[in-house]
């Protein structure tokens, strides 16, 4: 930042900044207050001292102008990426005069956008101004401000005064969810490698009641391959099926390496791949679960989502223990595909600043390996090998 910008911006924030017809009247007022010097004309001291008068009242006003007014904000329903955030604040006049020519300014973070402006023409005595608006989101994540910045030039438009009021902020950005129509890495969770799976799948086959809990109505996102055609057809309506859940195979880990130091558009697509698991399985009426190393073991679609929405690559693990079980690892790093758990599942994205040989990895169980130029919705459709 230059050094008159520097200047402007203190003088602005903590006095008054002279505009540029600021400085074209102050020119004026000086040259009449010169000539009235030379030639000892009254009619030149007297417009110089109007004109020295008028700058007093135009440098003093602005200030005034932004005392008496309070901001309230909203709180911010938490959106998607790719949606639009709803921002909503108050600015209240608590004084008995007309606030006029306002500027505000809400300071979000640079990730987001430019701060975004509105100008508002005229708040009545103790009313209220309400300023809604809708800003578009691109990544996902949580961000945080706390500042709102009010700027007049009232009355005389001369000098501009801006004043910061606290006003904290909290948006949370999701990411993307998937909508899958199949997961094989979800549908075939130990299939091969649980003999208590087989077990139960044999008995299961024998007898459709003991897999077939109850029949519901179809819902938008629920798996085609439980819709029940015979009785869809007899109702005239699609059904699907409710399964009984199986504890060992049914209970899918997903499991985020977040303390491995990604590429960054990666791990961006690890997160998506992450949340799209953790609802297909919701979908699909199983007990799915969350890891990273931040956060732990969660669940539930709210917290999973906002640990998704913070979680960030190479974060410190609180924890180091991985769940002693089958889970669904989704990582960059070959060397821990080695230590899984049995009957476990991976999502491998190599990583580009390896070469092949420091990529590859001895493939003893199930899962994919990303191909980055390729949709990721169809990746994590496609058969399993």
């Amino acid at each position: 930042m230059k050094i008159g910008t520097r200047i402007a911006d203190w003088l602005e924030t903590r006095w008054v900044n002279p505009a540029y017809n600021g400085w074209v009247f102050l020119g004026f007022a000086l040259s009449f207050f010169g000539s009235a010097i030379n030639t000892m004309a009254g009619w030149l001291y007297v417009i110089s001292g109007i004109s020295f008068a008028l700058l007093i009242m135009a440098a003093v006003l602005p200030a005034r102008s932004l005392k008496g007014i309070s901001i309230q904000r909203y709180p911010i329903s938490p959106v998607s990426a790719g949606d639009h955030l709803n921002v909503e604040l108050e600015i209240k006049n608590h004084s008995k005069q007309p606030k006029t020519l306002l500027q505000v300014q809400d300071t979000i973070p640079f990730i987001l956008g430019q701060p975004v402006q509105q100008v508002i023409e005229t708040i009545a005595p103790q009313e209220t101004y309400r300023w809604v608006y809708h800003h578009p989101t691109t990544r996902r994540g949580v961000y945080r401000w706390h500042t709102v910045q009010l700027r007049t030039a009232t009355p005389l438009g001369l000098f501009w005064c801006r004043r910061q009021r606290q006003v904290a902020a909290t948006a949370i950005v999701y990411p993307t969810v998937l909508s899958l129509t199949s997961c094989p890495l979800i549908d075939e969770m130990g299939q091969q490698e649980t003999p208590q799976y087989e077990s139960r799948l044999s008995r299961s086959k024998s007898t459709t009641e003991d897999l077939t809990r109850s029949l519901r109505p179809y819902r938008w996102g629920d798996p085609i391959r439980l819709v029940h055609w015979k009785t869809s057809a007899r109702y005239g309506e699609l059904r699907v099926r409710e399964l009984e859940v199986f504890t060992d195979s049914q209970e899918p880990i997903i499991c985020l390496d977040s303390a491995f130091a990604w590429q960054k558009d990666d791990f961006e697509s690890a997160v998506i791949a992450a949340a799209s698991l953790y609802f297909y399985a919701s979908r699909c009426q199983l007990n799915a679960k969350l890891f990273t190393a931040g956060t732990g073991l969660i669940h539930g679609n709210r917290v999973v989502l906002e640990a998704l929405a913070s979680v960030e690559a190479a974060e410190e693990a609180s924890t180091n223990n991985l769940p002693n079980q089958p889970l669904i690892w989704l990582t960059q790093n070959p060397q821990t595909l080695k230590t899984l758990p049995p009957g476990s599942r991976y999502i491998f994205w190599p990583s580009r600043v390896l070469t092949q040989e420091q990529n590859s990895f001895y493939q003893d169980r199930f899962g994919y390996t990303i191909d980055p130029e390729r949709s990721l919705q169809l990746q994590l459709q496609s058969p399993l090998r």
